[in-house]
């Protein structure tokens, strides 16, 4: 089976980010050190696949980085859980639609909340690495864009690694490949 564009870049990543270079932050100058991995939406499953492969080969390479792995999805789903909304968002979207949940969820999801909880669980003084997937799955309750821009000033030099199904140009983040989202400067692609 020939290897696509996409099997190159994933077989990429594992080299990139337990690389000195890239966990020291260097040629970054004073840039947050966020990265996007974009991928055609389709790949998804592939992609989840690639992500689980990760987590057992970097401890592999690296057994002294502590990563955390979160699923963007599921962190919004344990929030909810948390103050008792779950059910009740589900009942609500049930009865009164897509909207009208969005609409009561945009408070208790508020993309400066998202963004504590994460750091509140996964302290990033305490990690070497955060990879962060589920960012489909979490839309429309939660944009990409107000995520990484709420989650800046908590993040210090540790590096973080979105993956991303949609297209990401270095200027503007686009999910599904549809979907333009408020332009965001500040991550680099991970690998090209």
């Amino acid at each position: 089976m020939p290897v696509n564009d996409l099997d190159e870049r994933l077989n990429k990543i594992l080299e990139k980010i337990t690389s000195d270079d890239f966990l020291g932050g260097q040629g970054l100058g004073n840039e947050v050190p966020f990265y996007a991995f974009d991928y055609p939406p389709q790949d998804e499953l592939r992609v989840r696949e690639h992500v689980l492969f990760l987590e057992g080969a970097i401890s592999k390479r690296r057994p002294g980085l502590k990563v955390a792995f979160i699923n963007l999805f599921e962190l919004l789903l344990d929030m909810l859980n948390k103050r008792n909304l779950l059910d009740k968002s589900i009942d609500l979207q049930a009865q009164k639609g897509d909207e009208a949940l969005q609409k009561a969820l945009k408070a208790p999801l508020d993309a400066g909340k998202v963004a504590k909880e994460l750091v509140d669980r996964y302290p990033p003084s305490e990690f070497g690495l955060l990879v962060i997937n589920g960012v489909g799955s979490a839309y429309p309750l939660i944009r990409t864009h107000n995520l990484l821009n709420n989650l800046q000033p908590f993040m210090g030099q540790t590096p973080l690694v979105v993956f991303y199904p949609g297209l990401y140009d270095g200027q503007s983040l686009k999910l599904f490949g549809q979907l333009g989202e408020k332009p965001y400067y500040r991550a680099f692609r991970l690998v090209s």
